[in-house]
């Protein structure tokens, strides 16, 4: 990384992160417009969604800059805190989403990728959840689109080799729906999500 290049680490009840709250919307929006996700976001939705991490104490936002520009960001919180479709799975097959920190987006500009960000993304994290003493997992989810998705680009990969590399499992039988309006649609709909879970008592 560049000297230009800082990252912090706030929690849900720092006062500053609210000053950069318009800045990690607009790069959710931009980010997530590409594919998988092909998401048709608003500021509107964006303040609704970010502010679940206001209203949670342990929540953790980490932010990447260059200089005074916000250019990267990953979001996580106790799983007790999210929505109830997120929930769902965990309590259908015996987990107790109280031992379960889930983590949310990981968003990251084009120009800032290969320079070994996305890594510490999965390392702060992580260590924000083992420092809150309380989570036997962590947990992740990502959308499932089919291969012959008309807006799918010819040279996309699945990051599945990535986070298995970062000792992720997939778990096809904890899935969920989420609702967003795609690029190409002219309203929301339910769109598929998939789990992967990491064991918080190995050695990090």
């Amino acid at each position: 990384m560049s000297d230009s290049i800082s990252i912090r680490r706030f929690t849900g009840h720092d006062p500053e992160l609210r000053r950069h709250l318009p800045d990690l919307a607009r790069l959710r929006i931009q980010v997530f417009r590409d594919f998988p996700y092909l998401y048709d976001g608003t500021p509107e939705y964006e303040e609704k969604y970010l502010k679940t991490y206001i209203d949670c104490p342990e929540s953790v936002i980490v932010l990447v800059f260059d200089g005074d520009k916000v250019v990267g960001a990953t979001t996580g919180l106790p799983m007790e805190a999210e929505t109830p479709e997120f929930q769902k799975p965990f309590l259908e097959h015996g987990y107790d989403p109280k031992k379960i920190f889930y983590c949310g987006e990981s968003v990251l500009l084009k120009d800032y990728r290969g320079r070994g960000i996305y890594p510490k993304f999965f390392g702060e994290r992580e260590g924000h959840a083992r420092a809150l003493g309380r989570f036997d997992l962590v947990a992740f989810c990502c959308v499932q689109r089919p291969e012959d998705h008309p807006l799918r680009p010819a040279d996309y990969v699945p990051l599945d080799r990535i986070w298995s590399k970062f000792g992720y499992v997939k778990h096809p039988e904890l899935t969920t729906t989420y609702t967003w309006k795609d690029v190409d649609e002219p309203e929301e709909s339910p769109k598929p999500m998939m789990f992967w879970l990491k064991s918080l008592r190995e050695t990090p």
